[in-house]
């Protein structure tokens, strides 16, 4: 594992309880970084706080609740003073079925949780980073949206917001050092498979031309570098975590 200088600098992971979270949420730790993880189920996020260890520390939030999201940044603020990274990684897929037979109400659910969960929190660090003059925030979007996966029209529909949103903000921080980007993985085995039929798993996976399905490490990777202060100049950018699936 190549080291990545993350010492005295201060994260902030959504959904930092349990999957790709948890994964970035150890990475940073190991690379020098501590580490507060937002998660709604605070139990869980307890638990995976003490195992990290190093100062780390779990904050109840719900993502979709703007005054959810202040209040868990308040008490962030309270225990660390700043913050330089954060990793929104709070998400989930839904079910699966056509936009004909399509919930309203899991839908719109979807999209406050994936879309508006994100403007939340990436809204509610800007002021502390601007004064800073320094921050780091990766978003984790999909590769469904990017090319969008049939019978999962509000999840595609969630991230491909999510790339949209990432680029926009991008450009409006990139007159400081503030680097915004998202991340594009394709499947990793996580709680999240629950919530798919095993049909559209296996649509996932035989779209991959590496013909596996993303490890959690593998996303971790790539995000400790997008977190670091060697990504000094790329901003508003989508890296593709797809396994080949979509190079652009």
């Amino acid at each position: 594992m190549n080291e990545i200088d993350l010492k005295n600098q201060f994260a902030i992971v959504t959904g930092g309880a349990q999957g790709i979270g948890r994964a970035v949420a150890e990475r940073l730790s190991l690379s020098g970084a501590r580490v507060a993880l937002w998660d709604m189920d605070f139990a869980l996020a307890t638990e995976t706080a003490d195992q990290i260890g190093k100062g780390s520390i779990a904050v109840s939030v719900d993502v979709s609740d703007w005054a959810s999201v202040q209040e868990a940044f308040d008490r962030t603020m309270n225990e660390f003073a700043r913050i330089d990274i954060l990793v929104n990684s709070a998400g989930i897929a839904g079910s699966n079925a056509t936009v004909a037979d399509y919930s309203v109400e899991e839908f719109k659910q979807i999209v406050d949780i994936n879309l508006m969960g994100t403007f939340h929190v990436n809204k509610s660090v800007i002021k502390t980073m601007r004064s800073q003059n320094y921050g780091r925030i990766v978003n984790i979007a999909s590769i469904a949206g990017k090319e969008g996966n049939p019978n999962a029209s509000a999840y595609s529909a969630s991230k491909a917001g999510v790339i949209g949103l990432t680029k926009s903000l991008g450009k409006e921080l990139a007159d400081t050092n503030i680097a915004v980007n998202c991340v594009t993985p394709a499947a990793a085995r996580t709680r999240i498979f629950d919530q798919m039929s095993q049909e559209h798993i296996d649509y996932m996976l035989q779209k991959i031309p590496r013909g596996r399905f993303l490890e959690l490490d593998e996303s971790a990777s790539m995000i400790a570098w997008l977190v670091s202060s060697e990504n000094s100049f790329t901003t508003g950018s989508t890296f593709d975590l797809s396994g080949g699936r979509a190079t652009y």
